[in-house]
Parts: C-alpha cells; sequence; structure tokens
C-alpha cells in the first residue's frame, strides 16, 4: 500500500466553550445579589456599557428648564432662544439690560426715595403683622448651635444618619471594661487578645493553650486574666462551653450548691430529658428537680447576643406565582432583581470617529462586544428562568392548589423535556433561585423530589409528601399514646406509601424530630413541669428546695 499524501475537505460540527460561552454559563446559576455585583463591576470595567434607568435624561431636564427660561423673560436682546450658561434667557442672571442699569442705580436717601415716589415708604412695603414677626425672628441673632450651622445643613453633602448613634458591639463593650479591670500592660495585652477570639454569642475556644504559646505568656497568667474576664457584664460571657456559661450565672446569682452543680455537668441528660437520673445524681425529689430546671431555663445560654451581631440579608425571590384570573397560575419575574444595562452606542459612534491609533480602536471594538454580549446574555438568562419556573408550575400544580400533601415526584429530566433544554441548564437555572408562591417562598429546587413506590402498586409519592405525612402523624399523636417508627410505617402503608421503618426514621431525623422514648420523656417532664408550677411560682424557692440550700451552705461553712 503506497503512502501519498492529497487535500481533503470535510465538514465537521464541535462545540467549543468561548469566553462568552462560559460566561453565560457562569451568569445562569448566579442568584440575584451574585448578578447584581458582577454587573456593577462590567459598569465599572465597560465604558460603552451605562446602567438603564425609568428617570428623564439630562438633555430633556435642560430642554425643559430652557423653554421655562424664554417665556419668563428671554425677551430683552430679541432672540427668541437667546439663553444663558443657566438656562435662562438673557444673561448669566436672568436680568435684562436696563433691569441691571436700575438696580446698580445709589436711590439715595429715605426721604429722596419718598419724595420720588410721592408717598411714604410704609405705604409701599406694608407687612402683615406675622410677616413682620417672621421678618424681626429671621433677622435676629441666632440662638442655638444648630441655628450657627452646627447641625442641620442645607448643603447635599449634609447626612442624617451621621447622627444616628453606633450600635455597641460585644468586642467594645468588654474592652471598656478590660481598661478599667487591669493596670499591667501584660494583663490588658492578654485581655485584649482573649477577647478578640469572643465570638458573637459570647464563648470562647475550648482550648486555650494556643494563646498562652502566642502571647508568651504562661497558662497560669491566661487563667488568672480569664477568670477576671467572666465576671464582665453580660454575665456568662468568656465560657469556654455551656456548663461554664451556665456555671457562671449561677455563682452570680448566688445559686451554685452541689445539687445545681451536678445538673450542670449533666445536661446531656437534661437535653434528653431523662428526669430519673438527674433526680438520682442530685439527689433531690421532683418538686426540686422541676424548680432546678426552672432555674436553668431563666439563664441566658448566649449572654453575647444582645449586642450588634451580623446583619442578615433578607431572601428576595426571583419569580413570582399569582392566581390567575381564568383558575390558573400567572408567573411572573421580580423586575427588581434584573439588572438594566444598555449599551451606549452613541459614545461609541463618536469615539470612532475621533480615535486614531489601532490599540484604542481594538479596545473599544472588544468593549463595544463585550457590552452586547452582555446585554444579550441577561436577556436569554430571564427568559430561560422565566421559562423553567412556568414549566414547574405546571408540573406541580397540585401543590399550590391544595398544599404539599400533594407534591408530585419531579426531576430535573421531565422539565428539560418539556421545555426541550439540557439537564444541566434547568440544574443550573433551579440553584440559587426563588419563587414566592401563596404558599410560602421557596426555593425552585424544592420542587424537584425523588418518587417512592406506591403500596397498592398505584401512582408514585414525592419524598416531600412523605415527609410531610410523617409530621402530620407525630403532630396528632396523643401525649398518652406516642407513635413509635414501626407504628408510624403501618400508618403509611394504610395510606398507600411503602416505606421501610429506617427510610421512616431517616426523615424524622431530617426534620429533627426526637423518636417516640425521647418525645415520651418530654410529655413526662411537661407533666412534671407543669405540676411543679401549679404549687408554687417558678421563680419562687420552695420551701424543701430553701431548706437544702441552707443544709449546703452550713456543711460549706
Amino acid at each position: 500500500m503506497a503512502l501519498t499524501q492529497r487535500l481533503e475537505f470535510r465538514q465537521s460540527q464541535s462545540l467549543v466553550m468561548t469566553p462568552q460561552l462560559m460566561q453565560a454559563i457562569k451568569l445562569l446559576q448566579l442568584s440575584n445579589l451574585d448578578l447584581t455585583t458582577f454587573v456593577e463591576e462590567e459598569l465599572e470595567r465597560n465604558p460603552l456599557l451605562e446602567r438603564a434607568s425609568d428617570e428623564a435624561p439630562a438633555g430633556e431636564a435642560s430642554a425643559e428648564a430652557g423653554s421655562y427660561g424664554d417665556s419668563g423673560g428671554g425677551q430683552g436682546d430679541g432672540h427668541g432662544d437667546g439663553q444663558g450658561e443657566d438656562g435662562f434667557g438673557g444673561n448669566a442672571e436672568g436680568f435684562e439690560p436696563g433691569q441691571e442699569d436700575w438696580m446698580s442705580k445709589d436711590l439715595g436717601t429715605r426721604a429722596e426715595i419718598e419724595q420720588t415716589l410721592d408717598t411714604g415708604l410704609d405705604n409701599v412695603f406694608s407687612e402683615e403683622p406675622a410677616e413682620a414677626a417672621a421678618r424681626n425672628a429671621q433677622d435676629a441673632a441666632p440662638t442655638t448651635y444648630t441655628e450657627w450651622g452646627g447641625g442641620a445643613s442645607g448643603d447635599e453633602d449634609y447626612n442624617l444618619e451621621a447622627f444616628v448613634a453606633a450600635e455597641t458591639t460585644l468586642s467594645d463593650h468588654l474592652a471598656e471594661q478590660l481598661s478599667v479591670a487591669f493596670t499591667a500592660p501584660a494583663q490588658r495585652m492578654i485581655g485584649q487578645y482573649l477577647i478578640d477570639l469572643v465570638d458573637e454569642a459570647g464563648y470562647l475556644p475550648p482550648d486555650l493553650g494556643q494563646a498562652a504559646e502566642r502571647l508568651g505568656a504562661s497558662q497560669a497568667e491566661v487563667e488568672n486574666v480569664l477568670a477576671v474576664l467572666q465576671k464582665f457584664d453580660p454575665p456568662g460571657v468568656c465560657a469556654r462551653s455551656l456548663s461554664e456559661c451556665l456555671a457562671i450565672q449561677l455563682r452570680e446569682l448566688d445559686r451554685y450548691d452541689p445539687a445545681m452543680q451536678a445538673l450542670v455537668e449533666h445536661l446531656d441528660l437534661l437535653a434528653k430529658r431523662d428526669i430519673a437520673a438527674l433526680r438520682k445524681i442530685c439527689g433531690v425529689d421532683d418538686e426540686d428537680i422541676a424548680d432546678m430546671i426552672g432555674e436553668i431555663r431563666r439563664l441566658n445560654p448566649k449572654p453575647g447576643m444582645k449586642f450588634g451581631s451580623a446583619r442578615l440579608q433578607t431572601m428576595v425571590p426571583d419569580v413570582y406565582v399569582r392566581p390567575g384570573p381564568d383558575g390558573g397560575w400567572h408567573v411572573e419575574l421580580n423586575s427588581d432583581t434584573l439588572p438594566r444595562v444598555l449599551v451606549n452606542q452613541t459614545y461609541y459612534s463618536e469615539l470612532s470617529k475621533k480615535i486614531g491609533k489601532d490599540g484604542d480602536k481594538s479596545y473599544f471594538t472588544d468593549a463595544l462586544q463585550n457590552a452586547t454580549w452582555l446585554v444579550r446574555v441577561l436577556d436569554q438568562r430571564a427568559r430561560t428562568i422565566l421559562k423553567v419556573a412556568t414549566e414547574i408550575v405546571r408540573q406541580q400544580d397540585g401543590f399550590f392548589t391544595h398544599g404539599v400533601a400533594h407534591l408530585r415526584p419531579l426531576n430535573l429530566k421531565a422539565v428539560a423535556d418539556a421545555i426541550q433544554m439540557h439537564e444541566s441548564t434547568v440544574s443550573r437555572v433551579t440553584a440559587n433561585k426563588y419563587m414566592a408562591t401563596n404558599r410560602g417562598t421557596f426555593e425552585l429546587k424544592y420542587f424537584f423530589t425523588v418518587s417512592l413506590a406506591s403500596a397498592d402498586g398505584g401512582e408514585a409519592h414525592s419524598a416531600e409528601a412523605v415527609r410531610h405525612h410523617i409530621k402530620r402523624l407525630i403532630d396528632s399523636e396523643e401525649p398518652s399514646a406516642i407513635l413509635s417508627d414501626d407504628t408510624i410505617v403501618e400508618r403509611l402503608r394504610a395510606l398507600g406509601i411503602d416505606l421501610a421503618r429506617r427510610t421512616v426514621a431517616k426523615y424524622r431525623e431530617a426534620m429533627r424530630i426526637p423518636s417516640s422514648v425521647q418525645r415520651r420523656r418530654d410529655n413526662e417532664w411537661s407533666t412534671i413541669n407543669t405540676r411543679a408550677s401549679g404549687e408554687t411560682d417558678v421563680g419562687e424557692e420552695t420551701p424543701s428546695r430553701r431548706f437544702g440550700l441552707h443544709k449546703l451552705r452550713v456543711a460549706s461553712a
């Protein structure tokens, strides 16, 4: 077989990931906040991109001002369109030449003016009593700091928010107490370092060994400073665990006796509502344990939260779903979350006539292409979101009409096939997007749930609908008849839902619902607490509790 060289033409198609295509994919999965940030950066970077505004352009505003000035007094020079720099006809001050001569002329003394006018000035410029009082008040000297200009001002730079008191943070509050509690520079340095480690709830890290190493101080010095910091306001601050936080507050109230210490050291049993084990460990009866638990509940587990914390960003929906007049559903985009930008073609055409360098011309050509592509991509993104949201509403019509129990199983492929798009596109569209409905605001991914087989071979059930059934069964259970996971499985099978016991337990734990044993303990604890509250006030000390405290204090003395 001979090897020869020859030319051939072959036609083929291939997908090339251009920078523009990568940008379009990136914008598709951004949330509305991230998209706004991206567009703001593009507005600063691209000179041909401008923000669309509903306000009247500056040219129209100046034209209206010019016509107003012409009709007022721009007739002195005989030109209909003669305007000054400020938009008023005539000259810069808006007066005719004759008026300027009259105003600059010296009119003489009061007697000469009255003789010229043939009457008194009081008759010509008479004032009402209210106007005279206002004029006198205006001519009087300022009496307050605000009137001199130190407070309010007519300046455009005047900012009312500058007078709002700044919110005190936990770190600032502790730093103020630190400057009074310590005088030695080394102790202040250790204290400030520990204050910087305090989180917004008021807690320190459990291990402070690294703090001593970084500061070059001994562990004893750090512990001594920490002991002083734990006496700062608010009570319980600078604790390293929940038990230590509660113990600090109880010491402040003089209620930290051995029985309460045993209770604080076994908070895990309190969380499980294991009242029998707590009674045995603390050595008290039902009445005392209920009183002790009431005292624990009145404490603040997060003392630092009363101060300023990080500001939360409000979630803004991307799509609104409203009932339509024909019984259907009306889907529309939230226009507030859609950045509106335009390409300034006029600016580009003016620049193209003046640019002479090839490098500058290529720069503005690329800027025009990028601006045009961004506007096109934003429009395509909005259309895609609307198309996907409309199909979701059509597929989940039962949810919008009847509730979560009628949520159908849905996957990305079903929506992608219906709107003739790829599954990856639908996945990117539903990421970080929210829909406001008559039943609340949900993420678009909420409507995509796993399909669970039916017990009688009928229509499959949605996993979210099954979780709703489980929660409804547990919420409606009687305190004397707690439903176990096996009982829930039987109840669901009667509804046509076939689930294994481990699946029920998995869904229950995902909804943070405790087990049947834990729910039974909660009911017992509620009964004990209600009985104790009915006999005496929660904040009042019971006789047995007071007697126990007396014995403990005498023994310690």
